[in-house]
């Protein structure tokens, strides 16, 4: 047998216990099991075989057709039937009259019943009842208590009896359990179940629970014990002796950052008490996301300027910088340094700070980079007209082109240039 025929077989669910439907004498169908229970995406074969008298009415018996339906008033070959046209399969040798259905879905869940027909004037048959198939996909169920979570793998049906589950965590094999203790505080691992000799049906994979409170969800810490007579219970968080609840249950409708912290569930009845508590680590998408400059005074040409992002998120959030109009990052660090700032750095700069729960974004800071060599020039209308007549545009032209930009205010009554391109610069400008 090759190993891929091994594999089919090894999920196949194979029934061992027998129901007869008889009815008149010499007529049956048989079913290896009137109730199923089978596995979302699985095959199932439901077994079956039939019997019927060789002669009647001095003629031989010939089967003419066969058929399974589903439990409807009128029997619809499921072979014929689109949802089922290729997924299922009449392993029919002989008196067997087995169903095969692959890829199994949960809307598969029906009574089906196998029907023949012979060439006897009264020769049709339907084993009715039926078989009740029902598909069951696996879940993994929490229960937060108050030292661990319980995690249960949960079925609508049992697929195999007693049930017995397989447990994985980040898709490797640990335990074969009905359920399975998480610590409480762990790390981010995923897990999943499955139903012993069926693990190539696993359930969704979950995270660990008790890493994954995010803020606005409502949470439940339950606190159980065995005791008699019955415990009261009184819930307390940190070292505040103020109860929070009298209840078996303390829930937070909507939980918020600020109530990340120890619970502690104090159990007690007339004979003792005992006590025991949880970290609660509330996770949460950036907040308050702001931005601070160093230096914070004015910034010259050439010298050093750090902007930091800051941000309140949990995890911890990435950061990006932008300039302006461009949507290009700058950087994905915390920290944009500019190690020698020049005039076209000047700008509006924004930071992002972003999580795996959400993104926000700074106010806009911007930044002005004073020039390191500065040229004004006063009053000097009245002395260039008289030097230089009609000539005062030329000349004026003629400074602006050893400087990065130049303002020109009044009717040229001030003139100032800045930004010079160097110190050499300054001395190319001799207008007397």
């Amino acid at each position: 047998m090759s190993a891929t025929a091994a594999a089919m077989i090894e999920f196949v669910f194979v029934l061992l216990l027998t129901a007869s439907v008889l009815g008149q004498t010499g007529w049956s169908v048989t079913y290896t099991s009137t109730h199923i229970c089978a596995l979302k995406k699985s095959t199932v074969d439901i077994g079956c075989s039939y019997s019927y008298p060789s002669t009647r009415h001095n003629m031989n018996t010939a089967v003419q057709k066969r058929l399974w339906f589903k439990n409807k008033d009128e029997p619809l070959d499921l072979k014929t039937y689109a949802p089922y046209s290729r997924r299922a399969e009449y392993r029919f040798h002989e008196n067997d009259c087995t169903l095969r259905i692959t890829d199994l879905r949960e809307r598969d869940s029906a009574e089906y019943k196998f029907r023949f027909v012979t060439n006897q004037p009264d020769g049709s048959y339907t084993g009715s009842p039926g078989v009740t198939l029902t598909v069951t996909d696996l879940q993994v169920k929490v229960r937060r208590l108050v030292s661990h979570t319980e995690l249960q793998c949960h079925s609508s049906c049992d697929v195999i009896d007693p049930p017995s589950y397989v447990w994985y965590k980040n898709g490797q094999k640990i335990e074969e359990e009905t359920s399975l203790r998480v610590s409480v505080g762990g790390d981010d691992s995923s897990y999943s179940c499955a139903v012993k000799g069926h693990e190539g049906y696993r359930s969704v994979a979950v995270l660990n629970p008790s890493a994954e409170i995010v803020e606005g969800n409502s949470v439940t810490l339950t606190c159980s014990s065995d005791a008699n007579p019955a415990a009261k219970y009184t819930w307390y968080k940190g070292n505040n002796n103020k109860p929070l609840s009298v209840d078996t249950q303390l829930v937070f409708t909507s939980i918020q950052r600020s109530e990340s912290g120890q619970y502690r569930c104090r159990a007690y009845n007339r004979v003792g008490a005992t006590s025991d508590t949880i970290s609660i680590h509330v996770k949460y998408p950036p907040k308050f996301v702001s931005v601070s400059v160093s230096p914070s005074n004015e910034i010259s040409e050439g010298s050093s300027v750090t902007l930091t992002c800051s941000s309140d998120a949990k995890p911890t959030a990435n950061h990006f910088w932008y300039k302006d109009d461009d949507q290009t990052p700058l950087s994905n660090e915390r920290q944009l340094s500019i190690t020698s700032i020049q005039s076209f750095d000047s700008g509006e700069y924004v930071c992002a700070a972003e999580n795996y729960l959400g993104r926000m974004t700074s106010e806009f800071i911007f930044i002005v980079v004073i020039c390191k060599f500065f040229l004004h020039l006063y009053n000097i209308t009245a002395k260039l007209q008289t030097v230089f007549k009609s000539n005062i545009q030329l000349v004026i032209v003629n400074i602006l082109s050893h400087y990065e930009f130049a303002n020109i205010i009044s009717n040229c009554f001030i003139i100032t240039v800045s930004c010079c391109r160097s110190a050499a610069d300054l001395n190319k400008v001799n207008l007397f």
